[in-house]
């Protein structure tokens, strides 16, 4: 009994060592930090409770940047941030290779079960080999024989859509989002999940829960700590589709590498189940990409298709859904938009729609750039400060944790006259804004790389919307709740009417 009790005490005391530890590294970076406006706090959780759920935290981030200097000092447990929508500071993290700020925020860790260390989440050395090996795959003509892909499974929304013609209220979300996961599927791994027909439903909740759950943990207070979590519902949630989402990508790299072998390699020369010929998929160039003269492992690959798949379809699905709801409130745009899609398509709407048709939708491209400065899909990015770093003289101390809030940055008076209205054309004048005013695919070393992939899918899934139907606000008009999940999502919904349009 008294050697229990002893026991007790020593790993209390231990506890009690790692907690006042930690405590007084947070302190210094606080006083470090005294130049700059400070959330509230309690000792331990420091502004965890002032954030509620997560459709408040948007409010919450706008309410605390808003200062002169567009910057706040926050802590979350044991944690210390800077909450940034400051030019100068976004410029500063952004555009450097200073080896102190390529890392990414612990908040990342929270997807390393799924992705591993792919390009999302790998820290600053491995990060620079993986993107050496991913940026080929981006290379226009790879990115040009996708637009098939779009073609065809952007015509299979638009035939799910007449179904909802004439009804009161659909969610435009559960139609985008699918057809975004078909598209990344077909394109990352070469492979038709069938999502908008129904089917792989397992596989699809799957990465919406491993999209949800991660992010949730961020903002609650004991769930922020993997011994607390363990004990929580999430837990087991997490973990069955957790393995539902490897098991699905581990088969499909088994099975690509049977079929490559057979070919010989010459996998882009055979036929899908549609008899078209098969795209190189983001799969196939990794399958024959090398480090050092050594083919990447199974484990390497599939961090790095997951990592696509998650970043290149909720992603898109999020700024697609904003684009549509928000144009419901916004008919003369809608016609705008349709004016020039008449100009490049004439009485043939329906035509398959080819890479240069989607150079040149211009007003299309700066109402899609005007929706991600208003609701960025992705509305915060985080760096880990591993090293102290001065910036205007003063002291970033080290472990600290940027907050790049990129839904505020794209709000700043000082960049965007009239910030909170939606007009498009202020991206059709020939006014250069700075170049890190504008940060919906961040910028930089680090910046997305799948950006010109995102734009060409948004353009032709949008126009063919468009051209087929009117989207129109409900009766009464949806109010939608934002939420900061891994990406913005309305929790809510986003409710839209559609009204068939007649071309001619």
């Amino acid at each position: 009994m008294i050697f229990a009790l002893q026991i007790l005490i020593a790993i209390v005391a231990v506890l009690l060592g790692i907690l006042v530890y930690f405590y007084l590294l947070q302190s210094r970076a606080r006083n470090k930090l005294q130049w700059m406006p400070q959330a509230p706090r309690i000792p331990l959780l420091g502004a965890v409770l002032e954030f509620g759920s997560l459709t408040e935290t948007l409010q919450k981030f706008d309410q605390l940047i808003d200062n002169p200097q567009r910057l706040c000092y926050i802590e979350l447990g044991l944690t210390w941030n800077i909450l940034c929508s400051n030019y100068d500071l976004a410029e500063f993290i952004l555009s450097s290779n200073n080896a102190a700020i390529l890392d990414k925020s612990p908040d990342y860790t929270r997807f390393i079960e799924w992705l591993g260390t792919g390009l999302l989440t790998a820290p600053g050395k491995k990060w620079r080999g993986r993107r050496k090996i991913i940026t080929p795959a981006f290379h226009f003509s790879i990115l040009e024989q996708f637009v098939d892909v779009f073609e065809h499974n952007g015509k299979i929304m638009i035939e799910k859509l007449e179904k909802t013609v004439g009804k009161d209220s659909i969610d435009i979300y559960d139609y985008v989002t699918a057809c975004a996961l078909d598209i990344i599927c077909e394109t990352a791994l070469g492979v038709s999940i069938h999502a908008q027909e129904g089917e792989n439903s397992d596989y699809v909740f799957a990465v919406k829960e491993l999209c949800r759950i991660p992010v949730d943990r961020s903002f609650t207070a004991l769930k922020r700590y993997d011994s607390v979590f363990r004990f929580t519902p999430d837990y087991k949630v997490y973990k069955k589709h957790l393995k539902i989402a490897h098991s699905f990508t581990n088969n499909v790299i088994m099975k690509r590498k049977r079929e490559l072998e057979s070919t010989k390699g010459n996998g882009n020369l055979e036929k899908d189940s549609l008899g078209r010929k098969r795209k190189m998929a983001f799969l196939d160039l990794i399958l024959n990409s090398t480090v050092d003269g050594k083919p990447l492992s199974n484990e390497d690959i599939r961090e790095e298709v997951d990592t696509f798949t998650f970043e290149g379809h909720d992603t898109t699905a999020s700024a697609i859904t904003s684009a549509i709801f928000t144009l419901a409130s916004y008919p003369q745009v809608q016609q705008k938009i349709r004016e020039e899609q008449r100009q490049i398509y004439g009485n043939d709407k329906d035509r398959p729609t080819t890479y240069q048709d989607l150079q040149e939708m211009k007003y299309l491209e700066a109402v899609i750039k005007e929706v991600l400065r208003l609701y960025p899909s992705v509305p915060l990015i985080g760096r880990t400060v591993t090293a102290d770093i001065n910036f205007q003289g003063h002291t970033i101390p080290k472990d600290t944790v940027l907050m790049m809030y990129l839904w505020g940055h794209g709000r700043d008076p000082k960049y965007f006259e009239d910030p909170l209205d939606f007009k498009p054309e202020r991206f059709l004048d020939n006014t250069t804004k700075p170049p890190y005013s504008y940060l919906p695919f961040s910028a930089g070393p680090r910046n997305c790389i799948g950006q010109k992939f995102a734009m060409l899918e948004m353009k032709s899934l949008l126009s063919k919307v468009f051209k087929n139907y009117e989207i129109c606000p409900t009766d009464p008009p949806h109010q939608w709740k934002l939420s900061f999940e891994a990406v913005i999502k309305s929790r809510n919904g986003a409710l839209i009417r559609t009204k068939k349009h007649e071309w001619n």
